[in-house]
């Protein structure tokens, strides 16, 4: 074997077991297999042309000589992002563990407990510092959850406001520009006007429905909140208020003067900043919205036995159910970086936050009172952290630059400084020290800090926070070590077992490709530094964008969209800004295939769309001629058709070449749904297929690990014609020369993880890509043939065969009194988390064993659901009293003296033997997710409250 190869490192099985496996398909070789899986006219007919493949050990060099690149000036740019202290405990615990990172989101409640606890944490952590009642477990960036909470206060107007059309939105002048940029883009496809202006001088007049402050704003002025919020509340204009998660500690809670909204990031909480993300964004706001709010909420519920559970609240309000009509497109959270600020508040405490914030307060106030008495004015009244000096700002830049400190400039004459949590006394007198050789006076040193308070005494805190004893208990790295084991033991992860999800790709994430993450050189980079400055950043993101250019045929791609639901808006006001630039701003139907992902008509809507909903056949297809009839009953008005290929029915659709030119035909564009490229990547691909567009998940088909639930990122690839108007950046110039406002906050969205892509294509190469895509068919139809006469597979190609998924229908299963969900629950007592279910279709489970898998992981998979599949058959309608229905059965339940079922206790436990070897225990029984929606609690109350609920 050859072990510098990294496909076979990759890719779980060995070639003798892909022998055996194509044996038990009935084909003689894999090139059969895919001849008849793919529709011959979209094969691509040249192989990718990429850089040869590295080994582990030649990209591990080659990562760490481009980190060189990067220059690790100490920076005080601020501007929402700042430098960090990890704690290893938490960095060597949850970002380098795969037991936190490889788990998927948690759906299946019963085996995501713990995962499910440190979400509650940190939606606690923000309910506390915000004082709002409600928090969700966590959104892209601070600029997309200021975007959504525009959004949510639109969506909750006044009724008579409704009726009067009110639709203007105030955004104070001192809000971040990368916010206003992102405010722009989703302001005006849903009918919001946008008026920028000064707080202090607003009118609340009644034409507006809401605003959104900048809290301190964004060169650090901390204004007054509170007197604005009480006036606004008596004009009917809701409030949202966008914070810095650290200064809350020091600034009275905004929702402690009437706020509606509160929003940022929590990247503050010890969270890298990797030249932009990925970070956890917060979302804050009153009990009253929850039915409004976007993205996760963890609740706290009970299993059938009473105990305290936790799952996924409110569900019914999301893209997957509501649709069009859900509050937003949003699909991924930022779990992982969650899970990591949370413990951070869980490590520190309030006692330790306090000390946080008030050294870097007290830092800010000495070195603006030593500047001061070299001459220069320090503009800012009331400050957290960040300093407004008047200067020349070009002759401090380059004193700056000159030693190795990077500050901000907005204009000429402005020069601000944002301490942080890292900055000592040295980096202080230092920062002096710049700031005196531009007057030609002797600095002046520095020796202690001074504490005075520079806050405005009707803005400082007075409220308690994080007063829970979860942050009070776990202060030394033994208690917080032991406290993250103790919930990573509730979780099932890909360090365990299959994580069999269609549709979601649960994939090996490589430990190569992981490990540069955890370097400063890469993590220590602010996003709006110089780009001089992050050369090594500019070669990785420039090739992976070539890389991802290559393999989906297009033109050109954009890195920002940090999720494939910000890929998918992205794509559409991509298209919606070609056809306007044409003179075609009446197209705006979308035609979206009545299959397709939740988020498709969400993300439409959100582009200012009109969805039209075309059927399928009974084989799961695109219904041609009603796609055809569509298209040419709207060709006047037709923007684009968003199709996923292979389809969410896991088939090549042999029509899809028929598809993209009816479209073209009647004037639209083709954005392709990414989700499935995995099956595609050196096989064929959109540009081949016709599609304009698409969005890539780089958390399915390129390894970045889900991380719970995110991160995750999005890019949209372009042809020739979209490529001007891929989005821009307000600070760090990025797009097409026609480029549309921002879609996320950072000019490369997130681009940290953007290494563990770039990584997994330069050590696979073509050949390596394109053996995955391959195996991965081959290893979904050998699922499919183990499960022949057992489970139906609901749709297949032309020749019978899946793509790298299929959907196995489990509603004959009813007459047994059996539901998916049982088998679902069921699947854990066996070792093996579900795969989808219920979606694209009701009733069924959507089976995805991606490349990474062995046989003999998948035939452990296979003999698990044969054995259900038994219990099935013994299962009566009539007696509900079985070894599905009390599925999963937990230790506690197995060890209880008293047992009552009609099975024994081995059968509940270990129904096959390779179970015994390995066995993960689920920590609670079956969730009753109905009480806990009737009963909402979204913070770590005490026991009592919950048990009184």
């Amino acid at each position: 074997m050859n072990t510098t190869n990294f496909a076979l490192r990759h890719i779980g099985s060995r070639e003798e077991d892909q022998n055996l496996m194509l044996k038990t398909i009935g084909v003689d070789s894999l090139d059969q297999l895919i001849f008849e899986t793919l529709p011959d006219g979209i094969r691509l007919k040249k192989p990718l042309d990429l850089d040869e493949p590295m080994s582990e050990y030649e990209y591990l060099t080659h990562i760490h000589d481009l980190s060189k690149l990067n220059k690790t000036y100490k920076t005080y740019i601020g501007l929402g992002y700042h430098p960090t202290i990890l704690p290893p405990v938490i960095q060597r615990n949850i970002l380098e563990n795969p037991g936190w990172y490889t788990a998927y989101t948690p759906y299946q409640a019963e085996i995501a407990q713990g995962r499910l606890e440190a979400l509650l944490n940190f939606q606690t952590m923000v309910t506390d510092l915000t004082g709002m009642e409600l928090a969700n477990a966590s959104l892209l960036d601070e600029s997309t959850a200021a975007a959504e909470a525009m959004s949510l206060l639109f969506s909750v107007r006044e009724r008579d406001q409704k009726k009067a059309g009110v639709n203007k939105f105030f955004v104070s002048e001192n809000i971040l520009p990368q916010t206003l940029s992102l405010l722009q883009t989703r302001a005006t496809p849903i009918g919001i006007e946008l008026e920028i202006g000064n707080e202090d001088t607003f009118n609340f007049s009644s034409e507006f429905f809401g605003a959104i402050l900048q809290y301190p704003g964004k060169n650090g002025q901390v204004t007054d909140i509170k007197s604005f919020i009480e006036k606004a509340n008596k004009a009917q204009i809701k409030v949202a208020v966008a914070a810095d998660i650290l200064s809350l500690v020091m600034l009275e809670a905004p929702g402690k003067f009437g706020a509606d909204v509160v929003v940022g990031t929590t990247q503050r909480f010890g969270i890298p900043m990797g030249y932009g993300g990925p970070h956890a964004a917060f979302f804050a706001t009153k009990d009253a919205y929850k039915r409004d709010i976007p993205g996760r909420i963890i609740g706290v519920t009970k299993d059938v036995n009473g105990n305290r559970a936790l799952r996924m609240a409110l569900q019914t309000r999301e893209q997957h159910i509501k649709r069009d009509k859900a509050t937003s497109n949003i699909c991924t959270a930022q779990v992982l970086l969650a899970v990591m600020a949370g413990m951070y508040a869980v490590y520190h405490g309030p006692k330790g936050l306090q000390f946080i914030a008030n050294k870097v307060h007290n830092t800010a106030t000495t070195i603006s009172n030593a500047i001061e008495k070299l001459g220069f004015k320090q503009t800012n009244t009331s400050y957290f952290d960040t300093l407004s000096i008047q200067a020349d700002a070009s002759k401090i830049k380059a004193l700056a630059e000159k030693n190795e400190v990077n500050f901000f400039y907005p204009d000429a004459n402005t020069v601000t400084i944002s301490i942080n949590e890292t900055t000592n006394l040295k980096n202080a007198n230092q920062i002096v020290a710049i700031f005196a050789e531009a007057t030609g006076k002797d600095t002046l040193k520095m020796t202690s800090l001074s504490e005075n308070n520079y806050i405005s005494e009707n803005l400082q805190r007075k409220s308690e926070f994080l007063t829970l004893d979860v942050f009070n208990s776990h202060h030394s790295e033994t208690e917080l070590m032991r406290y993250i084991k103790m919930l990573e033991r509730k979780d099932l992860s890909l360090n365990h077992s299959m994580i069999a999800l269609g549709s979601c790709t649960m994939k090996l994430n490589a430990a190569a490709e992981m490990l540069p993450l955890s370097s400063p050189n890469w993590g220590s980079i602010h996003p709006f530094v110089p780009v001089e400055q992050a050369q090594g950043y500019q070669t990785i993101l420039k090739e992976l964008e070539d890389q991802l250019t290559e393999i989906t045929g297009f033109a050109a791609t954009s890195l920002q969209p940090n999720s494939g639901a910000q890929g998918e808006y992205a794509g559409l006001m991509v298209i919606k800004a070609y056809h306007e630039s044409r003179g075609d701003h009446h197209r705006n139907i979308c035609l979206i295939p009545s299959s397709a992902h939740g988020t498709n008509p969400a993300s439409a809507v959100m582009a200012g769309m009109k969805v039209v909903v075309t059927k399928s056949t009974e084989k799961g297809n695109i219904d041609v001629e009603d796609l055809r009839e569509k298209a040419e009953l709207h060709k006047d008005n037709l923007s684009c058709i968003m199709v996923t290929y292979p389809s969410t029915h896991g088939v090549y659709e042999s029509a899809i070449k028929e598809i993209t030119q009816i479209i073209h035909d009647n004037g639209g564009q083709v954005y392709m749904d990414g989700a499935n490229m995995n099956a595609q990547v050196g096989l064929t691909n959109p540009g081949n297929i016709g599609a304009d567009v698409c969005h890539l998940n780089l958390h399915k088909t390129f390894a970045i690990p889900h991380g719970g639930g995110g991160p995750g990122v999005g890019p949209i690839c372009v042809a020739k014609q979209l490529a001007p108007f891929l989005p821009g950046n307000p600070i760090i110039k990025t797009g097409g020369e026609k480029a549309i406002t921002a879609i996320s906050a950072a000019p490369y969205g997130s681009s940290l993880v953007c290494l563990i892509s770039y990584a997994y294509i330069k050590m696979l190469g073509a050949e390596g890509l394109t053996h995955s895509t391959k195996s991965a068919i081959l290893n979904a139809n050998y699922i499919k043939h183990r499960l022949q006469g057992q489970f139906d597979t609901l749709y297949s190609g032309e020749c019978g065969r899946a793509a790298h998924e299929m959907i196995v229908d489990c509603r004959p299963f009813k007459a047994n009194g059996i539901e998916v969900t049982d088998i679902a629950k069921r699947l854990m007592d066996y070792g093996f988390h579900a795969p989808t279910v219920s979606f694209p279709v009701a009733g069924t489970l959507m089976i995805e064993p991606t490349e990474s898998e062995s046989k003999a992981e998948m035939d452990r998979f296979c003999d698990a659901l044969i054995s259900i599949k038994k219990e099935i058959d013994m299962a009566s309608k009539d007696d509900d009293n079985n070894v599905l229905k009390n599925a999963p059965h937990t230790l506690e339940m197995l060890t209880s003296s008293d047992w009552s079922m009609p099975y024994s206790r081995e059968t509940a436990a270990f129904p096959l033997d390779y179970i015994r070897d390995n066995k993960f225990w689920p920590s609670v029984r079956r969730v009753d997710d109905a009480y806990g929606d009737r009963n909402l609690i979204c913070t770590c109350a005490p026991i009592e409250a919950y048990m009184e609920a």
